[in-house]
């Protein structure tokens, strides 16, 4: 049995954690610009139709007295690691697919935790008491049918498919809770009549296949109860990035090439953080009419300086033709190699190599950061031309 641990509307759940006045309040948490959108959503302020991802203005409209507060990354990552240590108490194998859920594999943890509904019972004693938030938690024979058990009675919710219903349960399940089934493939699949995996079964595969793709071999295999997937430990980091949302669209360099220094600093500093360096530098753009541009380089020497990062995505800018305003834009570092190869000394180091002058900036600003505050660090870092 597989166990899919959700946290309760997490960023807003620990606002109201840090700060008791803000509890029982329609709450959310982002960015209150003009152009800010919802991040999370307590559950006081679900109750308006206020969801994630939604415009702010529009959660205004919806909730006047509506509560707004800024994203405090660091805090929900220091909460999110308190979790995850505590479900590496109950199974080796645990694997986090966002900061707040995780799946966890129960087979052979039952001598010392009883069967899977015991051990998710006492896995949310355990997280009320030693971090003071609830959880959700789906158990079920397949890992797909985990997650949407743990979705089923939120929050605070605990929901079991016993192997023997699993039948049942498959054949009533609306295809529009299947993972992987977004709004497109939700409408095609309503329009040949298909409502639940039930009626998938009575399809023929080439027509789902020429439907959706390879993703039509998976949707038939979740029909009939297959579910392959297994809980993986250790996802490996393919990619490092940060991207923004303008509060105003613009074609003005000088700004766009501002966020890039930030956005810079914050990649450079996760490579470093996590030992990383990175052969490929990508520029994320996306204009006023929601076209998205990105542009690629590799570097001759993979790295993790901040600098590195800058100097390649502001090339990349300075290259591009920018007929459309912006609207986003963003930094990403990929073709990731691990930073353990020892590096050869340079008789005439350079501020373009690893290990030298740059490099040691970085890691001395990070430092900084750790002990002071990253605003103290970055505001005024001196990257020249």
């Amino acid at each position: 049995m597989i166990l899919h641990i959700d946290m309760d509307a997490f960023f807003a759940s620990v606002e109201q954690l840090d700060h008791p006045e803000l509890k029982g309040k329609a709450l959310v948490v982002g960015g209150d610009s003009g152009r800010g959108v919802v991040a999370a959503a307590s559950y006081e302020a679900r109750r308006y139709g206020i969801h994630s991802a939604m415009p702010m203005f529009m959660a205004r409209q919806r909730c006047p007295h509506l509560v707004i507060v800024s994203s405090r990354r660091r805090r929900y990552s220091e909460v999110s690691r308190s979790v995850m240590a505590i479900l590496h108490c109950y199974s080796p194998i645990v694997e986090q697919v966002s900061i707040d859920e995780a799946y966890l594999d129960a087979a052979g943890c039952e001598r010392l935790y009883g069967p899977p509904e015991a051990m998710a019972r006492a896995i949310k004693i355990d997280i009320r008491k030693k971090v003071a938030l609830t959880c959700s938690i789906g158990v079920a024979p397949l890992k797909f049918l985990a997650k949407i058990a743990s979705d089923m009675h939120k929050p605070d919710g605990l929901t079991v498919i016993a192997r023997e219903t699993v039948p049942g349960f498959i054949a009533a399940l609306p295809v529009e809770k299947v993972p992987g089934v977004g709004k497109n493939a939700h409408r095609q699949l309503r329009q040949m009549g298909i409502a639940t995996l039930g009626d998938v079964r009575n399809c023929q595969p080439s027509v789902l296949v020429n439907l959706l793709g390879k993703f039509g071999h998976r949707l038939m295999d979740l029909a009939n109860g297959r579910d392959e997937s297994a809980v993986t430990p250790h996802s490996p980091t393919k990619s490092i990035s940060t991207e923004r949302t303008l509060s105003v669209d613009t074609r003005n360099r000088e700004r766009l090439n501002q966020h890039l220094l930030a956005q810079s600093q914050e990649v450079g500093r996760q490579l470093r953080r996590q030992g990383f360096l990175a052969r490929t530098i990508t520029l994320k753009l996306k204009d006023r009419d929601f076209k998205q541009i990105t542009r690629s380089v590799t570097l001759d020497r993979p790295s993790q300086s901040s600098e590195t990062v800058y100097r390649t995505a502001a090339a990349l800018l300075e290259r591009q033709v920018l007929n459309k305003a912006v609207r986003l834009i963003g930094v990403g570092a990929s073709a990731l190699i691990a930073d353990t190869s020892p590096q050869q000394a340079c008789l005439f180091p350079s501020f373009d190599q690893k290990g030298s002058g740059w490099e040691k900036i970085d890691r001395a600003v990070d430092r900084i950061a750790e002990r002071f505050g990253r605003s103290l660090a970055t505001d005024h870092r001196p990257y020249r031309e």
